[in-house]
Formats: structure tokens, sequence, C-alpha cells
């Protein structure tokens, strides 16, 4: 099932390509957060060969949604049919489908299928009943559920525990690009930036295919993010509360969490979460907690310090982005990304962005180290204390299995980093206190991430490895 319209998605590919060759049901889900291209994926990977196809629509009623479904389904069969009820719509598929010949593989593809499911329109129970009494014996039926709440997929489909439990046959989830693949489509665009403008266009947007798809390629980088941000018909702008308010019920509370996890680049834990926004310490913080971390906007890690515990950080570029550039500031200058190119708010923010890039590209790190194979505990690392010389901060630890830590600093440098002798003494003493603390017995291997490299000087072989830009591509 190849598509030249496709930058990456290669696995994705060729699991929905052995789900369509199967002689078999089959129930494919496909997450991934919003924006992500979940259904391009689908619409590219079956051009031509989609028997039905249902989009649920935000914040339609019940009626509203089985009048879709009809007009649908009288575009393709010219049978006229008024469901009432989301059992009159299944039969109507059912009846439908049986009109084909049972040699022939027919698609059924269910977009946004978490707004369909409406309060008090029985939608999950119907399908339930409509693929445990139909839909799983039917040999040549490949089903497709997507939805950008990925929180309802998990909770109403993957984790169901009524009818279906475990039914499903494949669960693919769709990822933003990486860097290689952030680049590969610019060229598919014909744009030619180098590898340090690419990265600092992953700190803004990330590899989100829906935001990158507005890149003019006439425009430089700043142009570009001028005109997405900061100009006064900006594409972007108001892309925040959207975001949030057509996934999650309690938009209220996740914008908080979110908002307040963009002020703690290193990650909170539960607690101090609920502390400092007032949330009580629950299920209810939990269960939306686990909303954004299962829809790719937050991710928890376990942070080893004075005690072992998980916190959870904001891992969603454009809401970085959007939360220290663009909400509760009063700009009018359309130009502010071009003109704020020496700032030092923006100076520590790419600082910052670029360590999360490291943290995302960790498989390439690891290549680069040529340590693919060895499983490792990856996370940044800091010992809190009101005394400077006894805390200290690790940009990325990677602990392995073979006895060896690996320790990266991580440094968004135009130029050769070079290491002073002031530098060289802040390396020693941080290693020293993250031995002391962790008490480890680990061999310690210090590796530098920087855009152009390493300066040699007298200071420089205290580094064991030089990672670039070029190896996270």
């Amino acid at each position: 099932m190849e598509n030249n319209n496709l930058i990456g998605r290669k696995s994705e590919l060729k699991q929905l390509e052995k789900c369509y060759n199967s002689k078999q049901s089959q129930l494919v889900i496909v997450s991934g957060r919003r924006r992500i291209g979940k259904t391009y994926l689908i619409d590219e990977a079956f051009n031509g060969k989609i028997t039905f196809k249902l989009t649920g629509a935000r914040n339609q009623n019940l009626s509203e949604q089985l009048d879709n479904f009809d007009k649908e389904l009288y575009h393709l069969s010219k049978i006229e049919k008024k469901s009432k009820t989301w059992s009159d719509a299944f039969l109507s598929l059912r009846e439908y489908l049986d009109s084909f010949d049972s040699t022939i593989r027919l698609v059924v593809f269910f977009d946004e299928m978490p707004w369909l499911d409406s309060k008090k329109s029985k939608f999950l129970e119907s399908f339930e009943y409509f693929w445990n009494h139909y839909g799983s014996s039917k040999n040549n039926l490949l089903f497709i559920v997507c939805g950008s709440s990925s929180s309802w997929i998990q909770d109403k489909i993957i984790k169901n525990k009524g009818g279906l439990f475990d039914r499903h046959s494949a669960l693919i989830t769709l990822k933003p690009f990486t860097l290689e693949e952030t680049e590969q489509y610019l060229v598919s665009k014909e744009i030619y930036w180098s590898k340090e403008d690419i990265v600092r266009l992953y700190m803004v947007l990330g590899g989100i295919p829906y935001y990158l798809n507005y890149i003019d390629r006439d425009l430089t980088l700043n142009e570009n993010i001028d005109s997405m941000f900061f100009d006064s018909n900006a594409s972007l702008k108001n892309e925040f509360n959207i975001l949030y308010s057509t996934l999650f019920e309690n938009e209220e509370g996740i914008t908080k969490i979110v908002e307040l996890l963009g002020k703690h680049r290193y990650g909170i834990s539960r607690k101090e979460i609920a502390e400092n926004a007032n949330f009580s310490y629950n299920g209810v913080l939990s269960k939306m907690l686990n909303s954004l971390e299962v829809s790719g906007f937050v991710e928890s890690y376990v942070r080893y310090g004075d005690k072992k515990e998980i916190v959870y950080r904001l891992c969603d570029y454009y809401s970085l982005f959007y939360l220290k550039f663009i909400k509760n500031k009063d700009n009018n200058d359309h130009h502010f990304w071009s003109n704020s190119y020496l700032s030092q708010s923006r100076i520590n923010y790419e600082a910052l962005g670029f360590e999360l890039v490291c943290l995302n590209q960790i498989d390439k790190i690891k290549s680069a180290l040529s340590i693919g194979g060895v499983l490792s505990s990856n996370y940044p690392w800091y010992k809190r204390s009101n005394d400077e010389s006894e805390g200290a901060q690790l940009d990325l630890v990677i602990d392995r299995k073979d006895r060896v830590t690996t320790i990266c600093e991580i440094k968004f440098y135009n130029s050769e980093f070079e290491i002073d002798k002031e530098y060289a003494l802040k390396l020693r003493r941080k290693i020293d206190i993250y031995r002391k603390t962790t008490n480890t017995k680990n061999t310690i291997q210090l590796v530098l991430i920087s855009t152009y490299g390493l300066k040699k000087n007298m200071y420089s072989n205290m580094i064991n490895r030089v990672i670039t830009i070029e190896d996270l591509f």
C-alpha cells in the first residue's frame, strides 16, 4: 500500500495493508491528537476503496448526526432512509453492506466517532451490537474507527469493559513528524531551509502536519511565524482555544492545567498541580491528566532527585509557544518574531525548546551513540536546594542497563560551543552532585548535544562524545 503523497507513516501504511488483505473481519482504531493527519492517512491509504464514510460533527444533536448518516447512505445507494435511532442507522448500514458481493473487501470509515457519541444517543451501545452481531462475523469487512479525542478512544473502545472489550484488530496511534520527516515535508513543498531553521520551526509547531501546511515557501522562517501568529489575520493565533475546547469536556480545568505546566518546563508532580491550581487531589484530577497524556499534550516521567516521583510536563510545542508569546500579550507588532531575533526571551525559549526537541529525538541520539539496542530510562534531572552550590540540573540523563549513565549537556548555539574554565568547573560540580544524590555506581559518560559541535581547547577533552543537529535528522 505504497503512497507517494504521504510523508513518513510507513509502518502505519504497512499495518493498514495487512488489515486490508486479511481474510477476516477487522476493527481498526486510528487515534492521535487533533491536526495530526489521521483522516488524511485513511483517505490516502484507501483512496477509491472506501465503501462508506461518516464523519461526526461537533456539537450536533442526535437528529442532526443521523440526518448526516442518511444523506451519506442515500448518496451511495440512492436508498432513502429516515433513521430515528442509531439502531436504525446501523441496520441500514448492514443492508447496504449486504448488497455487495461477499468477495469484495468492504471498507467502512467512521471519522471523529467521539462526536457521534453524544449524551443519551446510545451510539456506543448500537455500535457495540452492530459489531458483535454482524461486523465481527463478516469476513470481508474492514471497519475503521477514528477520533481526535484519544481519551474517548481509550476509555470507550480500547478499555471497553462491555461487548467491545479486546475486539479491535489493530491500534494505530499517529505521532507528530520527526525532524527528518519535517524536512521531507518541507522539501516536498520545495522549501529548502537549513537544519538549524527547521529545528527552530519545530520548536514552534512541532511535527504537526496541519500547522506545517500553513508555511509559505516564498517567506523566510521568521516571516512565516509572523504570518501564522502575529499578523492581523494570523491563522494560528486562536488555535489554542479551538484545540482544547474541541477535545475535552472539562475545558476550563484542562486549560488551567496546561497553563500551569507551561510555567514549569521540567514538570511538576500531581500534588503540586493540585496545590497550585486549587484542584482537589482526587480521581478527577487524575482523569484530566490522563486525558492530556493520552492525547499527546502532556507527558509524564519519573523524576529522580531527593525522592523518586512522577512529574507531568507540557510537551506540545504549539501550546508552549502560545502561552509564552501570545496569551495575555498586548502585542501590535505584526513583525514581532522577526524583530525579536536577538531578544533574551527568545534566546531563553530556544534554549529550552532545543532541550525538548532533543528529548523527543531520543532514538536518534541513542543511535548516534551506538546504543540504540540498549534499554534505558531517559529523563531530565535536577536537585533542588536553597544553596546554589548544592543544587544541580542535567538536561538529559540516559540511564542505561549496561551500567553506564550518559549525561547530556544540550546547547543551542549558532556556532561551535566552547567550554571555558568556569563552565568546566560547573560541569564537574553537577556530575559530583548527581553521583552523591543518586548513589550511582555506574560509569559516567558526558555527551554534548550542540547545534554545530564542540570547539577544541584545553577543556574540550572532558566531553566523551559530541552530537550535532545533523545526528537528530
